[in-house]
């Protein structure tokens, strides 16, 4: 499979210990703008500090492969889904 994101495969990026661990399933991504650090999150929300967990961009590839239809997702922007299956929801974040 051909890698789309322009960050490499070993690149450091943010999600929950049960995502990571393949128990749920990725609801919520953020590529953050002042950093560009992307989070991956559970439907539940962001994880508390005791079940968060750093992985590789490759391994949340590995674990959900469609994660790779955001590869182009801007700095600054979000995009979720309401179930795995559905089609993801791309926005702008909020400049408060």
């Amino acid at each position: 499979m051909k890698w789309l994101f322009s960050d490499g495969p070993a690149t450091a990026v943010f999600t929950s210990r049960s995502i990571a661990k393949g128990v749920d399933w990725i609801y919520y991504v953020s590529h953050d703008a002042d950093d560009g650090a992307w989070q991956f999150l559970p439907y539940s929300g962001p994880p508390d500090e005791s079940e968060a967990a750093v992985v590789s961009l490759s391994a949340i590839v590995g674990a959900e492969p469609r994660v790779s239809e955001l590869a182009d997702l801007p700095l600054g922007w979000h995009a979720w889904r309401e179930t795995p299956e559905a089609e993801w929801v791309r926005k702008a974040n909020d400049q408060s």
